[in-house]
């Protein structure tokens, strides 16, 4: 391995655990942990409602661990449940007005953060990280397949 692929690997390392503290940090301030401000988020985005089946496919995750994060959401204020209209077998679940409020926190705290990491970045520069990321998103996507996970 060159001394440039150790030095990116140590950078990305510490701007790992960097922003994994920071997102710890921000998620305990709005009572969440981060299954379930995947959860709020993904039924802020689709400013409606989801079935538990929908939110397991749109989360990766068995539609056990919804119940489980659904129940607990559902028990400190964040969602509600409603009978699927056409379908007695599913629930619809939706944001509360916490969870609503609690969703525009958060996004309006992402673009805050995005701007204070990358506000004076130039686009061209941008474009090249994101490129970046995206490949090595995919390696590491490929590590954990080959590796049965």
């Amino acid at each position: 391995m060159s001394h440039h692929r150790r030095d990116a690997l140590s950078h990305l390392l510490a701007v790992t655990e960097l922003m994994n503290a920071d997102m710890r940090r921000g998620m305990s301030r709005h009572g969440l942990t981060e299954a379930r401000v995947r959860v709020v988020w993904e039924l802020g985005l689709v400013e409606g409602s989801m079935t538990q089946r929908q939110l397991a496919d749109a989360l990766a995750v068995s539609p056990r661990n919804v119940t489980t994060l659904i129940d607990s959401l559902e028990a400190t204020g964040f969602v509600s449940r409603t009978p699927h209209p056409g379908d007695r077998r599913a629930i619809h679940v939706v944001l509360t007005e916490k969870g609503r409020q609690s969703f525009a926190q958060l996004r309006g705290e992402m673009s805050e953060f995005s701007e204070r990491l990358f506000g004076d970045v130039p686009d061209a520069d941008l474009d090249t990280f994101r490129r970046i990321l995206d490949s090595v998103g995919r390696h590491l996507a490929d590590l954990a397949r080959s590796e049965g996970q």
